[in-house]
Formats: C-alpha cells, structure tokens, sequence
C-alpha cells in the first residue's frame, strides 16, 4: 500500500461534505472524458444527490487528516423492481493523487457494504477510448479489471466531448449467490451500523 493510502479513514458522506467531493469532481467534469457530463453541478445539487443516495445506497468518503481524498457511491442499476439487486457504481478520488491505493480501499468498503445490503450485482458504466488522448485514457477499464470486474458490453462513439468521439462500456462483478428464492435487499440505513470502516494504517 502507498504512503498516500496510509492512515484513511472510510466513512459514510454526508450533505455537509457537498463542496469538498465537488472541489474533486469538478475537474473531472473540465479537463475529462472520464464523465460525460458537461456542467459542474453546484454544491446544493451534491448535497442533494448525497441525501438522496443515502436513502437507500452507500455513499462513502476517504479522509485522511480531515481532508477527503476521494468517494464512492451506488446508485440504481435501473429503476424496475427486477433490477434491486444490481448497481451502478462510481469512485473518484483526488486527480493528485491517482493509482495511490485509494481508489481501491473505496471500492473495497463499498463492496461490503452492498454484500451487507443483499446486492448482488456491482455494474461501472466507463468511458473509453481506442485512442488515448488528454482527455481520456483506458486506467478506469484497467483498474475495474483489477478489481474483478468482466467485461459485458461496449457501445461505440456513444459520447462526445471535447470535439471527440468516445466509447462506453459496460463491467460487471458478481457478489453474492444469485437464488431461486431472492431475499430483498435491505437500505443502506439499516446495516450501516453493522459496518465497521477500520482505519487503514500503513
């Protein structure tokens, strides 16, 4: 583990926490492809999507001395009952500090929280690219893989930005046994206090 992913702590976010998760996606929104949004949302409209999120899914932070390096959310794989057991995903951490181990400490807490859940199903939607260029190269497809994830579907130049085509493809990891008679999941609310985010020291 690196020194920049020594001494996290992981916990659950919180709508006070709106303009710091913004302060690192915004950037992503600027200067990538990695999201395909256009314009940075404001602070209210984080704030929002934490509340809502917590409804029903984790939506966690990585802080290490009181600074938030990065998050990790799940959200609905679809809206349609069928579908409660399925997820989609998303992590960002910090654009400084990238491949420091902290993006994989997220996603490992935010996978035992949706075990916890009865979630079977973790899904990331992920720009891509053939060409790698300023603004997008292929470390997300490469990290989900080393978390893994399989490869289920690519839709080509599907999303344009920066004058530029992109790609999307859809990974998938399955993480709990899929059966016949399918307990239902339970809210994020409900087991977070089942969760013991440890620190993760050095």
């Amino acid at each position: 583990m690196s020194s920049a992913a020594s001494n996290i702590h992981i916990r659950t976010a919180s709508p006070n926490d709106a303009a710091a998760l913004l302060a690192i996606y915004a950037p992503y929104v600027r200067e990538t492809a990695i999201t395909f949004e256009y314009e940075v949302p404001s602070t209210e409209e984080f704030a929002r999507q934490i509340t809502h999120t917590l409804k029903k899914y984790p939506y966690l932070v990585a802080e290490k001395d009181h600074t938030i390096l990065g998050y990790a959310y799940a959200g609905p794989f679809h809206e349609r009952a069928a579908y409660d057991w399925a997820v989609e995903t998303s992590i960002y951490v910090d654009q400084n500090l990238k491949h420091s181990g902290i993006g994989g400490l997220l996603h490992d807490a935010l996978e035992n929280a949706l075990k916890k859940q009865g979630i079977l199903n973790m899904n990331a939607c992920i720009a891509c690219t053939p060409t790698e260029d300023p603004h997008l190269n292929n470390n997300s497809v490469e990290f989900h893989t080393h978390m893994d994830y399989r490869l289920v579907g690519e839709f080509y130049q599907c999303g344009y930005k920066f004058r530029t085509w992109y790609n999307m493809v859809w990974m998938e990891k399955q993480i709990g046994e899929h059966l016949t008679d399918q307990p239902e999941i339970r809210k994020f609310r409900d087991i977070e206090s089942d969760i013991c985010y440890r620190k993760f020291m050095k």
